[in-house]
């Protein structure tokens, strides 16, 4: 078992984090290959929703069943990021769990392929969940284990970049499948794919020679960034009814309030988020836009956020991020609006054109303009002595947000139309921007 490295619970950057790292001569080339090895996962992973949603409106499944199986979805997540991430900390085997977790995939997966009931699919998507979770942690840990320090920043960055590279290139699959193949054996592809990456991590991850407890992730920006970008949820400790108590009980002080607008603006954000995006697909289905056509609103959503994340992060902390993350807000609300009367007067291809325009802006832009300012106010929130239990109030919000607001979604759409259903989450989106402008410390560091 690699040996345990202790680190004080201070948030620092990279700058600060001297001499923790240390690597032998034969190994001051870069170690970062490995990361290709998350290209072929995430060809997979990232398509998966709009796979399975698209295949229950197939086995004719209503909006309502959407809902609850997207529900089952982030409901799992929440415990999934739990109980991997003690195991990251118990066993200190990176490369064994990343390779159980792909080959968990892979497996799941191939079993879409017999799947022909919505209650089979809702299992599997939920055990997709799990599964999936398990590597984000250790591949976050990975980089900065097998990584000179100096060169952190850069292996984050082009880890994100393949990652994002794989999502892009999995919706494009999904563009090409839709013409030609049946939905249900695009499962096929998704298994291999999988299997690959399993294969490739099993022979190219290094065996690091120095182990990280998972709190290195909170004290240096970029692995905080990155390991919340995978999964929004990080749990260093299950979070007691007092530590909610901390956050929510400083509206009460103007100098301290900072910390309640925060957290009440990301919870309006991420419900609004479960909200919006559980009944996307289900509209433009109903609007008559094919299984290609949906994967090209999203293949184009994709590419314009990963062109925004490269322009907006780097720039990010030389702004006002209170003001970056209430302009990304306000687009995100206004483009679900104007999706919203889309859906209400628009089918066919003039529906189609108008998601190409409106979601792009939604999920590419503005999207990456508030993720990189809140989170690095997440960041700087954290405090010195509280981290754990602060980031554990985090993660808690923004899993039961998400979860609720995919549950009331179909119910809305169904018996309220998708018009109201989208207005409704621009509205909420639109006041998270109320309340983010309202805080007092604009927390550039």
């Amino acid at each position: 078992m690699p040996p345990k490295v202790s680190s004080h619970p201070v948030l620092a950057d990279e700058s600060s984090l001297v001499g923790m790292v240390r690597l032998s001569q034969n190994e001051s080339h870069s170690k970062s290959n490995w990361a290709y090895s998350v290209l072929p996962i995430n060809m997979a992973i990232g398509p998966i929703s709009t796979f399975v949603q698209i295949y229950l409106l197939e086995l004719h499944g209503s909006v309502i069943d959407i809902g609850l199986a997207t529900t089952l979805f982030n409901g799992i997540s929440i415990p999934a990021a739990m109980i991997w991430g003690i195991a990251t900390d118990r066993f200190h085997r990176r490369k064994a769990i990343v390779v159980i977790s792909y080959s968990a995939v892979a497996a799941t997966s191939f079993l879409f392929l017999f799947s022909k009931t919505i209650e089979s699919v809702d299992v599997l998507y939920a055990v997709f969940s799990f599964v999936s979770s398990a590597a984000a942690t250790p591949i976050n840990l990975l980089i900065m284990e097998t990584e000179k320090k100096s060169k952190w920043t850069s292996a984050f960055a082009a880890f994100s970049m393949i990652s994002s590279v794989g999502v892009t290139l999995g919706m494009l699959l999904g563009v090409v499948w839709g013409v030609f193949l049946p939905l249900y054996l695009l499962a096929i592809p998704f298994a291999i794919l999988s299997a690959q990456s399993a294969l490739m991590a099993a022979v190219m991850i290094p065996e690091a020679h120095i182990g990280f407890e998972r709190e290195i992730i909170v004290m240096v920006k970029r692995s905080f960034y990155e390991r919340l970008r995978v999964l929004p949820m990080l749990f260093l400790k299950v979070p007691r009814a007092v530590d909610f108590r901390k956050v929510f009980n400083s509206v009460r002080f103007e100098l301290t309030r900072d910390p309640f607008l925060l957290y009440s603006s990301i919870v309006l954000f991420y419900f609004a988020a479960g909200i919006f995006n559980t009944s996307l697909i289900p509209s433009m289905y109903q609007a008559g836009i094919t299984n290609s056509q949906i994967f090209l609103v999203f293949l184009v959503g994709m590419i314009i956020q990963t062109v925004s994340f490269n322009f907006v992060g780097p720039r990010v902390e030389k702004r006002s991020l209170k003001g970056t993350a209430t302009r990304g807000l306000v687009l995100r609300g206004l483009s679900y609006v104007l999706i919203g009367l889309s859906a209400y007067v628009l089918t066919g291809v003039l529906y189609l054109g108008s998601s190409l325009l409106l979601y792009p802006l939604a999920a590419g832009i503005a999207y990456a303009e508030y993720y990189a300012a809140s989170n690095v106010m997440v960041f700087n929130n954290l405090g010195v002595s509280h981290q754990g239990s602060m980031l554990g109030v985090y993660s808690a919000l923004v899993g039961l947000a998400t979860m609720v607001g995919s549950f009331i979604s179909g119910f809305v759409s169904f018996y309220l139309g998708y018009f109201v259903t989208f207005a409704m989450s621009g509205v909420l989106v639109i006041f998270a921007a109320v309340l983010t402008s309202m805080m007092v410390v604009d927390q550039n560091s």
